[in-house]
């Protein structure tokens, strides 16, 4: 099943006068956008395909937020949230039309308790802002999601995102400790609370935490905090083969070094960013691997000279260690260099986030380069070999018809091949409708079902977020003509 995108919105009964009215009565009129240059923005997210919605709501509170969801259940239309937009799986995009609830105006940070190490901010912050404010404090939030600057909290917490130092500190759900969220049919629940213990009840918490935004909507979060580290390093080498580079992931937890990030770069995309910016890697180079760790200045500058240690032991070669933190952000530009440089290989990407068990990486990598041989398809291979999370980039011509029909088809192939390692199709991304495709290849029958009970027992009328995840359910909103 493949979903296009439209230009034209479709049509529900968030488009009816009286509708319109009731929903200017609870959130203003002003907040209530149905201009089509007004609502294209809240029309797509980083895939760009676009699905228009016929509103896109402002709230600022809960109150209205619940509201709005028990107008949609009595007219029967539906409702997508909306953090930032800059998801890669079209979780956030509304397929069926109806209205979008941007959490834009609830953007405030509540409470920074330093001494009891949390936060309590609204779902409209961004992650870059809120940990510059527990930054300025001497705190530390540490999931950082590549999109950190755009990216809304509320966003995170629905893809439960990941990012570069989850090696050593995990993702967005283990620092949730409290949700307040309005359900699908518009009750104002609370879930966990400001405590690191709490097994009162069941985990409500845990299940709204990557539920993509099918299970309520969240209005505020508390979120767990540590001190922040004292000094941070970074040591960048070259392989000659992907494998000797992932065969040093293993090496660090033997050494008892626990790295705050383990970033691999495979052959084609060293060549990409060295074609492009002319770094200074080795043509050579079959692998790069960029080591991070933090900690007290003490504890940095004996990490890092076990990590050289055992990067040289590897067969590692070219190593540089940064001696400042403006050192240090130049040895991470190669990573954040890559994006840009790979545009050139075609206007069309493919970007996949498959997981596998760290040390079946190379493996992985070398399986899914075949695939690109095999399908004619250029890949580009990056990410989180400190917890076996790649980023794999088919890349096409958008016009060409068959090329795009290849990648597709590699795609799949690359889905087989790492649940076949062990692992499963996302571990950052998500599925919302771009990967529900796939889902049956990871989920078996009775769990998915399971999961398809609890959406309905919270979400009796498919009101909230309809076309995701579950291809093949049947929304219950009446759907009239396009415009």
């Amino acid at each position: 099943m493949e979903i296009k995108p439209r230009s034209a919105r479709s049509r529900t009964t968030a488009s009816d006068a009286q509708v319109l009215a009731r929903l200017r009565e609870i959130v203003g009129a002003t907040h209530v956008l149905i201009d089509p240059d007004k609502v294209e923005p809240y029309a797509q997210d980083a895939i760009k395909e676009k699905f228009p919605p016929e509103a896109v709501l402002l709230p600022r509170t809960a109150q209205e937020i619940a509201a709005i969801l028990k107008l949609a259940n009595e007219m029967h239309f539906p409702v997508t949230a909306r953090g930032g937009g800059v998801g890669y799986s079209g979780g956030a995009v509304p397929i069926e039309g109806g209205v979008v609830i941007g959490t834009d105006r609830m953007n405030r940070i509540k409470e920074i308790k330093a001494d009891d190490l949390y936060v309590v901010t609204e779902p409209g912050v961004t992650t870059h802002a809120l940990q510059q404010a527990v930054e300025a404090l001497g705190l530390f939030y540490p999931p950082d999601p590549a999109s950190y600057k755009d990216s809304f909290i509320g966003g995170n917490i629905a893809e439960n995102a990941g990012g570069i130092r989850s090696a050593k500190y995990g993702v967005t759900k283990h620092y949730v400790l409290g949700l307040e969220v309005v359900t699908p049919t518009g009750e104002i629940i609370k879930t966990g609370g400001k405590t690191s213990k709490n097994v009162v009840g069941f985990d409500l918490t845990g299940l709204i935490c990557g539920s993509e935004g099918m299970l309520g909507i969240i209005t505020e979060a508390t979120l767990r905090l540590l001190p922040l580290p004292e000094a941070t390093g970074t040591v960048r080498a070259t392989f000659h083969t992907m494998r000797e580079a992932c065969a040093c992931v293993a090496r660090f937890s033997r050494a008892r070094v626990t790295p705050v990030a383990i970033e691999v770069l495979d052959r084609n995309a060293i060549i990409a960013v060295e074609s492009q910016f002319a770094f200074g890697l080795s043509q050579d180079a079959g692998a790069l691997l960029l080591v991070s760790v933090d900690g007290s200045k003490e504890e940095v500058e004996r990490t890092e000279h076990l990590i050289e240690e055992v990067l040289r032991d590897g067969g590692g070669y070219d190593l540089i260690r940064a001696a400042t933190r403006a050192e240090e952000d130049r040895l991470w530009d190669v990573r954040r260099a890559l994006s840009p440089a790979i545009k050139k290989f075609g206007t069309l990407k493919f970007n996949e986030d498959v997981v596998v068990p760290r040390t079946r990486v190379p493996e992985l990598i070398e399986r899914v380069e075949e695939i690109g041989l095999r399908h004619q398809t250029f890949v580009v291979n990056f990410g989180h070999a400190g917890d076996g999370n790649i980023h794999v980039n088919f890349m096409c011509d958008r016009e060409d018809v068959e090329a795009v029909g290849r990648a597709r088809q590699a795609v799949r192939d690359t889905f087989a091949v790492a649940i076949e390692l062990g692992g499963t199709i996302s571990g950052e991304h998500g599925i919302g409708y771009v990967k529900a495709p796939y889902l049956a290849m990871a989920i078996d029958a009775p769990t998915m079902n399971t999961m398809k009970r609890v959406k309905r027992a919270l979400d009796p009328n498919g009101i909230l977020n309809p076309g995701k995840m579950f291809v093949e359910q049947e929304s219950e909103h009446r759907t009239q003509d396009s415009e």
